[in-house]
C-alpha cells in the first residue's frame, strides 16, 4: 500500500468516525432529560453561581434559562453548560419539584439573567429620525433609552401589556397599558 492509499483510507476511517460522534451528539440533543429532587441537587459557589450535581456527572457552573420567559417563568427550565455552546444538561419541569433553597438560587440566576424593570410612569416619549427617546419611570427609578420606531421595539404580550426592548436589547414591562394615565397612554401612540 502506497503512502497516498494509507491516507485515504485515514480519512474514510476518520469520516466514519466523526460521523457516528455526531449521531450520538445528535441523539443526546434530542433525549430530553428533567432534573428533579431525585436526580439533581444545585448548589451555590463560592463566586456566586450555580453548581449542578447528577448521578452522572458534576458541573462546576451552570447556566438557567427560561424557555417561556414571559409566559411560564416556574416551569421548562433550561438548565446549560456554562461555556460558550451552552449544551443543555436538562431541564427543570417545575420549580415547585426541588427544595425550597435550590428554588430560590435559580429564581436568583433568572433574576439576574432576565432584568426586566417595569415601567410605572411615561414622563415623555419623543419621536426624532426613526428612533423614539423614552424619559420614564420605572420600578428601579428614573430611566432613559432609545428605541427604533420600525420594527418590534414595542411588543404587544396582550391587549394590556408591552414589552418595550431598547437599541442594547434592555427589555422593560408596561404590564397594564391601562393603568396609565390618559396624557401617558397619549404619549405612546406612536405605537399603540
Amino acid at each position: 500500500m502506497n503512502e497516498h492509499e494509507h491516507n485515504g483510507t485515514d480519512l474514510l476511517n476518520l469520516q466514519e468516525f466523526d460521523e457516528e460522534a455526531l449521531k450520538k451528539e445528535s441523539e443526546e440533543l434530542l433525549e430530553m432529560r428533567f432534573l428533579n429532587s431525585e436526580n439533581a441537587v444545585f448548589a451555590r459557589t463560592p463566586g456566586g453561581f450555580i453548581s449542578l450535581k447528577t448521578k452522572e456527572k458534576e458541573y462546576a457552573r451552570v447556566g438557567v434559562y427560561l424557555t417561556f420567559p414571559l409566559t411560564n417563568p416556574e416551569e421548562f427550565i433550561s438548565i446549560r453548560e456554562a461555556d460558550e455552546k451552552a449544551k443543555e444538561i436538562g431541564m427543570v419541569e417545575k420549580l415547585s419539584q426541588l427544595p425550597e433553597d435550590q428554588q430560590d438560587m435559580l429564581r436568583e440566576q433568572i433574576r439576574l439573567r432576565y432584568f426586566m424593570p417595569v415601567i410605572t410612569k411615561v414622563l415623555d416619549v419623543k419621536d426624532e429620525y426613526g428612533y423614539a427617546y423614552w424619559n420614564v419611570v420605572t420600578t428601579f427609578g428614573a430611566c432613559r433609552f432609545t428605541t427604533q420606531m420600525s420594527g418590534n421595539a414595542v411588543i404587544h404580550l396582550s391587549d394590556s401589556r408591552l414589552l418595550v426592548t431598547d437599541i442594547d436589547g434592555n427589555r422593560y414591562e408596561i404590564p397594564d397599558f391601562y393603568q396609565l394615565g390618559v396624557m401617558e397612554r397619549k404619549k405612546l401612540d406612536l405605537f399603540i
